[in-house]
């Protein structure tokens, strides 16, 4: 299977600190040499090296599909000059209040699904930028969408208590099947620690083996 286990500062929820598309991932900076080679491989991507808004916590802040990044607003004007010398991509910094949009996004190349606390105009510069259509949804009757889910171009994994008609919105909007699974030996919160795109995933490295069998089933990653 092309599902690798990886851990970033000596913890499994690499989710929390990086980002993944088909085109880059993005890492902070004190991430060493061979693990950012190791992301490279596995993930057939570009690695960026960068802070988000001064914060090594990226997976949370920031979401991103091939087509764009949203930003939250203290972000730093090197930090988006290295993100745009790594890659032609739409940037959007973010004139809100709010910080985490990889908590408040899940997205692929196809659609997206934000939480519907957002307000229309936020949602339209997202779509905007990623240059697909959001939908406001939940999953798991929970808001923050982006923490509980990761989607890539081939699938979505989910947490375990999807309701069945989230289930259907999200497979309407982001086309492509939808299951659920956790990761880390139990965690629900499944972007936490999951990095994933159509060459490969990366799990945390507490995921178990069965929590590996489903990653692979969902983000169809079996070889």
């Amino acid at each position: 299977m092309a599902i690798f286990l990886f851990n970033i500062f000596g913890t499994a929820s690499i989710g929390v600190y990086c980002l993944a598309t088909d085109r880059m991932a993005v890492v902070p900076p004190q991430v060493t040499r061979a693990k950012a080679e190791k992301l490279e491989e596995w993930l057939k991507v570009k690695v960026v090296r960068s802070t988000i808004s001064g914060s090594a916590v990226i997976g949370a802040l920031a979401c991103a599909n091939s087509n764009g990044i949203v930003l939250p607003q203290a972000t730093r004007e090197e930090e988006i000059e290295t993100i745009k010398s790594a890659s032609d991509i739409n940037i959007a910094v973010m004139q809100t209040r709010k910080t985490a949009y990889g908590n408040l996004v899940l997205t692929n190349d196809h659609g997206a699904i934000v939480d519907m606390r957002l307000k229309r105009k936020d949602v339209s510069k997202i779509e905007d930028t990623l240059n697909v259509e959001a939908v406001p949804g939940e999953i798991a009757q929970l808001p923050y969408i982006g923490s509980v889910a990761t989607a890539t171009n081939k699938g979505v994994l989910a947490h375990p208590l999807l309701k069945k008609e989230e289930q259907e919105v999200l497979a309407d909007v982001l086309k492509v099947p939808v299951d659920v699974g956790t990761i880390n030996c139990g965690i629900p919160y499944v972007s936490t620690g999951l990095l994933g795109n159509i060459y490969g995933a990366i799990a945390g490295s507490m995921t178990t083996g069965p929590e590996l069998f489903m990653i692979g089933q969902a983000l169809d990653v079996v070889e």
